[in-house]
Parts: C-alpha cells; sequence; structure tokens
C-alpha cells in the first residue's frame, strides 16, 4: 500500500481565488458547486492571505445588512498583491460606520433621490444621443467601449460634480490604477492616490472660489461651514470616490450589458421591439453579469457568526458574493436563463444591501436604462463583430469587466 504523502506533497485543498472561468460572460463552474456543497469556502487571494467566501443568497445579503461586520480591522485579509493589500485596507476618512457613515450618506442622498434623478434623465438623453450621433459618423464598425460606454457615464458624473469630463482620460488611469489587484506596484497605486487627490483639491477651491450648481459646490459649502458634518479630508475622498464610482462601474456596466444583450440577440431584438421592457432588462442585466464584481466588498467579523449552518470564526475576512449569490436557484428560479420578464429581478444584490447599499444607484440605472434605449431606437440592427466567443476579460483589478467591444450595424 503506497505511504500517505507528506505535508510536502499533499494537494492543497484551499483554491485560489478569483476562480478561473471556462467562457467570458459566464460563471465559473465553482460557484454552483460551492454553493450547494460549500456555502462557506476557504479561499486563497492574490496577496497569498485566505478568507470565507460566501456564495449564497441569503448569506451574502446577511452579511452585507449585518452593521457588526467592518470593511476592515487587525488581521483583516490582504487581497491584492501591493505592500498595502489593496484599497480597501488602506485609511479612508470615510470608513465610517453606523452614525457617522448615516450623517454622511445624507449628505449625498437628495443628489440621488429617484425624483432628482429623473430631472437628470433628459440631459443624460441628450449627451446619449450625442454620443450616438459620434458612433455613427464613425461608422461600422466601432469601438462601443470607447465611444459610447466609457463617455456617457464620465460626462454625467463631471456634470452632477461639477468637474471638466475632459480629464475622463485621468479618472480612467487613476481608477484602474486604485482597484488593481495584481496589475500595478505600490509606488503606482501611491502616486494615483496623490494625483487623484491633488486634482480634487484643484476642484475644491475652483469650486470655492467661484461656486455653481452642483454637488461639489455643496460639499465644500458644507465642510467650509465646519459645523462638523464634512472635514477636508473627507470632502476630497468623497469626490474622489464619487469620480471614480460614478465612471468605472457603470461605463464597464454599459458594455456588460451590450455584451450580454448582443451574444444572443434575442434579448436585444425584444428591447427594439418593445422598449417597455427595457427597465427590467436593465435589471435582468445586472442580476446576470458574473465580470464586473472580481472580488467583491470584504467584510471583517470581530465575533462568531453562523452563516448557512457554519460557524465563522471571529477574526476572519468574509468574501460574500454578489454575483454568485445572483445566480442562486433559492432566489431566482432557473437562474442561469436570462429572462426580461422576470418578475423579481431588481431584488439582486449588485448593488449592495443594508447601511452601504450603493448611495448613487438610482443614477447608475438611470444612465443604463437610457443607453440601452438609445442604442435600441438609434442602432437597431447592432451586433457583435467578432461575436461573443471573441470577448476578452479584464484583469488584474478589483473591478474587472470587459475589453473593448467592437460592433457593426
Amino acid at each position: 500500500m503506497a505511504a500517505d504523502p507528506t505535508p510536502d506533497t499533499a494537494p492543497d485543498p484551499t483554491p485560489d481565488y478569483p476562480f478561473d472561468r471556462e467562457t467570458t460572460l459566464e460563471p465559473p463552474h465553482a460557484w454552483a458547486e460551492l454553493r450547494e456543497r460549500c456555502p462557506v469556502a476557504h479561499v486563497r487571494l492574490p496577496s497569498g492571505d485566505e478568507a470565507a467566501l460566501l456564495t449564497r443568497y441569503d448569506s451574502v445579503r446577511s452579511v452585507l445588512a449585518d452593521p457588526r461586520f467592518t470593511r476592515t480591522g487587525d488581521g483583516a485579509a490582504r487581497i491584492a498583491t501591493t505592500d498595502d493589500g489593496g484599497i480597501f485596507l488602506r485609511d479612508s476618512p470615510l470608513a465610517t460606520h453606523g452614525p457617522e457613515h448615516l450623517q454622511w450618506r445624507r449628505l449625498l442622498t437628495r443628489w440621488f433621490t429617484a425624483r432628482k434623478i429623473e430631472e437628470w434623465r433628459p440631459r443624460v438623453q441628450a449627451m446619449a444621443d450625442d454620443l450616438a450621433d459620434g458612433l455613427i459618423a464613425g461608422g461600422s464598425p466601432g469601438n462601443l467601449s470607447a465611444d459610447f460606454a466609457l463617455p456617457l457615464p464620465v460626462r454625467v458624473i463631471c456634470a452632477l460634480v461639477g468637474a471638466p469630463d475632459k480629464d475622463q482620460d485621468k479618472f480612467a488611469h487613476w481608477s484602474g490604477v486604485m482597484l488593481t489587484l495584481t496589475r500595478y506596484t505600490q509606488a503606482e497605486v501611491d502616486a494615483a492616490y496623490r494625483d487623484f487627490n491633488g486634482y480634487v483639491t484643484d476642484l475644491v477651491e475652483r469650486r470655492r472660489a467661484d461656486p455653481g450648481d452642483d454637488l461639489l459646490s455643496e460639499l465644500t459649502r458644507v465642510s467650509d461651514s465646519g459645523d462638523g458634518r464634512l472635514d477636508t479630508p473627507q470632502l476630497v475622498a468623497t469626490v474622489r470616490g464619487i469620480l471614480l464610482a460614478g465612471h468605472e462601474t457603470t461605463s464597464n456596466m454599459i458594455s456588460i450589458m451590450a455584451a450580454l444583450l448582443l451574444s444572443e440577440r434575442s434579448r436585444f431584438e425584444a428591447v427594439v421591439a418593445d422598449p417597455a421592457l427595457t427597465a427590467n432588462t436593465v435589471e435582468e442585466v445586472l442580476r446576470m453579469d458574473t465580470t464586473l464584481g472580481v472580488v467583491g466588498v470584504p467584510r471583517f467579523i470581530t465575533e462568531d457568526i453562523e452563516v448557512a449552518g457554519v460557524t465563522v470564526p471571529a477574526g476572519t475576512t468574509v468574501l460574500p458574493n454578489n454575483a454568485a449569490a445572483n445566480r442562486d436557484p433559492r432566489k431566482f428560479p432557473d437562474p442561469d436563463r436570462f429572462d426580461e420578464k422576470r418578475e423579481n429581478s431588481a431584488q439582486h444584490l449588485t448593488f449592495g444591501a443594508g447601511a452601504h447599499f450603493c448611495v448613487g444607484q438610482p443614477l447608475a440605472r438611470m444612465e443604463l436604462q437610457v443607453a440601452l434605449g438609445t442604442l435600441a431606437r438609434r442602432l437597431p440592427a447592432l451586433r457583435l463583430r467578432d461575436g461573443a466567443d471573441a470577448l476578452k476579460l479584464r484583469t488584474g483589478g478589483m473591478t474587472g469587466g470587459l475589453q473593448d467591444i467592437w460592433v457593426t450595424w
């Protein structure tokens, strides 16, 4: 009988995360396997540290909504290969919880109410039509990512905040570096933070001298009032975060939406035939996407908890995988089937849950609706130039997404 393997030769039972996938738009097979047999799975991150991966809808939602669990803490796992372990472990004046976090959200909420966002819809539609004009004028084929998906959210968030949209290349570079997983060095990350902070500080000074009717002007007035709601470091971090999140994730999502709908073109044709399907199609896209949240937003637990019948000890870094939860058949019957008429699509966890639910989600939803409606109306013959098999993932970053999407019409 062969001898048992020694510790040096025994197979390592802890898989590397993120998982490899067989096709670009479909989730790794491991998600479904873990959901059924190992809903709390130990995984090894790019940094070499370990974390507990959650893949079931109820578990993910519960942890995201639980105010006891924070973004970081002593002993929290490093995510990225940089010295600091990634964006989640960097000191931030916005890493607040409870009443402090609620106070900060109140400063932003009025700019992102459903009513306020609807007031912006005609303006966003005009931006989308202008970009569609440019795409069409450039002739088929066109780069949907570069000529439509990226510039639309940049124009919108810059108009909302009060920043010049000509600086979109700067935002894209700084954001990509700050959200690195394996791609950039610590020196490059530190330089991106320094340059982005300097850029925002200059914006604040310009708005202080010449205020307008925009979010930056209002936040600057709040900070200058000295009433304790928003100090200068929080102001800079807030504006930086809005500029980053307001274009990075939404631009990626517009590209992903186009890819998902055009990879099986009947999905896009349904919206062309019936524009009333636009809003729910957007929700189903948000539920179905598996490419954007590569790692998810970690939570650090300081007390033992039970998740899906498993005790997770204090001091564990938990990774609630929102995209895997969105494919949980316990919540979404036949979850791998795209259904633009699915009744509970909007209950997806793409925007998170609980106190840290994405404050800008009404704007993101509206931009996606406008983008899809514009493409269906202006380019009803839209197709992927090279087919779904040619789509490539963006790698090395925490937000993932797709590389350039070339289309014809």
